[in-house]
């Protein structure tokens, strides 16, 4: 089914982190003092201070890409606070939509969010995510997938609106471009 209108990031929350508490974390993480952190220390960062929520995959490389402006290979403390305000704005909304608070997000939940966010697909496709990215397979996908699971799918939209010029949800292509697109994304 073709998407509907397009993907919206996650709202903006407004309260800032306190500096204190993250400059606390940023320093134990950066182990060399170098004032920039790693992937893997971004990782750790992220584990230690969102507990739960972040301990299954390793989206850090992602995020260092997303905010490491200099292309330093790594964050700064004013980056690292850009990711986490993003991390955070993402665990609001998981917590938005995870009504049960069982700390997943099952498949009904995750058509409500990705409704909220203007995609409009079948009941079909919602088990093909949750089949794709429940590492557990409990039917249902922590915070870490869910937000995996968003950031792909955005992607993917983004690729397919490029070629979806007239914006009807249907595109034509030759497998040679599909390929494109497939690996503008991999």
């Amino acid at each position: 089914m073709a998407y509907h209108s397009p993907y919206r990031a996650p709202p903006q929350n407004n309260a800032a982190p306190d500096q204190s508490f993250l400059w606390n974390i940023f320093q134990r993480v950066d182990k060399d003092r170098s004032g920039v952190i790693s992937d893997s220390e971004l990782q750790q960062a992220l584990s230690n201070g969102m507990y739960q929520l972040y301990r299954n995959l390793d989206l850090s490389p992602f995020f260092s890409a997303m905010f490491d402006r200099e292309n330093k290979g790594g964050v700064n403390f004013s980056e690292f606070a850009g990711v986490w305000k993003y991390v955070t704005d993402w665990q609001n909304i998981f917590r938005n939509y995870d009504r049960d608070n069982s700390g997943f997000i099952d498949k009904n939940e995750l058509k409500q969010a990705l409704t909220g966010f203007g995609y409009r697909l079948s009941d079909q496709f919602y088990s093909t995510l949750i089949e794709k990215f429940d590492r557990q397979r409990k039917g249902q996908v922590a915070f870490d997938d869910f937000i995996q699971c968003c950031i792909v799918l955005q992607r993917l939209t983004d690729v397919f609106r490029r070629y979806d010029t007239d914006q009807d949800g249907w595109i034509q292509v030759s497998y040679e471009q599909y390929l494109s697109m497939v690996f503008n994304i991999v």
